[in-house]
């Protein structure tokens, strides 16, 4: 078995958003194929025809090819044996040992080109970020002006069944697969919105949709609200572009909008962390196995580095969010408020596996520049304001129509908490 071809390119991945439109089975066909068949008949055989491993690992690969062998050849149902799921699950009951679940994983060819498009921003689907929590597959944030939103899909929403057929013991990959399609066709989605006992049915119909990552609108008092919903691969031009309309347009203060926000580029989120923070500024650490630190540190050019700031973080904010809040916080550069993030931590090394599968190989984490660690912890917010139950965070353009009074007042007291912080900061 030829060794993988490391593949490490400079858009390192923090954290992986999955898409509903995305490709599902993100454990491999061609890898399965081209790698654990290959080991399994082989008995976890190298090119040569030797083992590779110690003689305790290679006896407990021939013990697993007995059980493949058995099951095979006698499990009562012959109709549930897929091979392919059998070595699916192979693979993710490995990963999973690992402790990075959702992160280290196997991606086939397809997946893998499908992956990287979707770091380009556009897609065929119905348009939602989506995640597993607590055994149940959810809606993360619908992507604005998707089919999704259109839909009135919301964050928090748990998604029952696909087509009629229940989700229980799903996957968000076999979720994905079952979700994802072409423009034009259509998916039906048994929905229960979030603290609600309430089911509905809904159809939608599929588009190619365009990811934005990031939105502004300018409220009373000349506060810019900029939300941003990823690090995709134009983001910190994206960020740059909105800062700087927001400050020819008159901008006094600006609140930065993180919530929901799952993660992205790494290299997206050093160019908007420069935005706001002075040339130089460490904004992350990666930690090695062996414990060696390297500091990743912002760039000059900001835009935003003297306005008056507040930012906004939540439970679904992670990765790349978390790094940027981390980094604005340890500056002292702003107060993060809203609630702990989601604590997603390990830097992902891709490798080009033979047969143009992708191997995403957690083999860093993240830490803060004063070295707080991310993965399983969190970001804690300097200032906890939980939203109330069944109460969405206030988009920029809703926000934009609100007068100042009833920003302070709003339901959305995450934002309303920014809006008064802000008043308060404008000379």
């Amino acid at each position: 078995m030829a060794a993988p071809r490391h593949d490490l390119s400079p858009l390192t991945i923090a954290r992986w958003r999955v898409p509903l439109w995305l490709v599902s089975l993100l454990l491999v066909v061609a890898v399965a194929t081209g790698v654990l068949v290959g080991i399994l008949g082989n008995n976890l055989l190298s090119k040569d025809g030797t083992c590779p491993e110690s003689p305790a690992v290679c006896a407990e690969f021939t013990a697993f090819w007995d059980a493949w062998r058995l099951t095979r050849a006698n499990f009562v149902d012959a109709e549930a044996i897929d091979t392919q799921l059998m070595i699916d699950g192979a693979i993710n009951g490995m990963l999973d040992t690992l402790g990075d679940q959702g992160h280290t994983r196997y991606m086939g060819a397809e997946q893998a080109t499908e992956w990287d498009e979707a770091l380009r921003g556009s897609f065929e689907g119905i348009g939602a970020y989506i995640d597993v929590r607590d055994g149940q597959t959810i809606i993360v944030n619908p992507i604005p002006g998707s089919p999704a939103e259109a839909a009135g899909l919301l964050p928090g929403d748990a998604i029952l069944a696909v087509d009629g057929d229940p989700t229980t013991g799903w996957s968000v990959d076999q979720l994905a697969s079952r979700v994802r399609g072409p423009a034009g066709s259509q998916v039906t989605l048994r929905i229960r919105h979030a603290d609600t006992t309430e089911v509905i049915e809904v159809t939608i119909t599929r588009a190619k949709v365009v990811v934005p990552s990031v939105s502004w609108r300018m409220l009373p008092d000349q506060i810019a609200l900029i939300r941003l919903t990823a690090f995709d691969g134009n983001s910190g031009s994206q960020m740059r572009e909105a800062i700087q309309a927001a400050r020819d347009a008159g901008a006094k203060a600006m609140i930065l909008d993180l919530r929901n926000n799952s993660g992205g580029l790494l290299n997206e989120m050093v160019s908007i962390a420069s935005q706001f923070l002075p040339e130089g500024t460490t904004v992350l650490l990666e930690e090695d196995r062996a414990g060696k630190r390297e500091p990743t540190r912002t760039v000059a050019g900001g835009v935003a580095l003297d306005l008056p700031l507040v930012v906004l973080i939540n439970r679904n904010s992670a990765s790349s969010a978390e790094i940027l809040a981390g980094a604005i916080q340890d500056a002292e550069r702003a107060s993060l408020i809203g609630e702990t993030t989601f604590g997603t931590g390990t830097v992902l090394s891709s490798y080009r596996i033979i047969g143009g599968g992708r191997l995403l190989l957690g083999t860093k984490q993240w830490l803060t520049p004063s070295g707080q660690l991310i993965r399983g912890q969190g970001i804690n917010p300097d200032e906890e304001v939980v939203l109330p139950s069944n109460t969405l965070p206030l988009s920029p353009t809703d926000a934009a129509a609100l007068s100042i009074e009833q920003l302070l007042a709003a339901e959305d007291t995450q934002m309303a908490r920014a809006v008064e912080l802000m008043v308060q900061a404008i000379p």
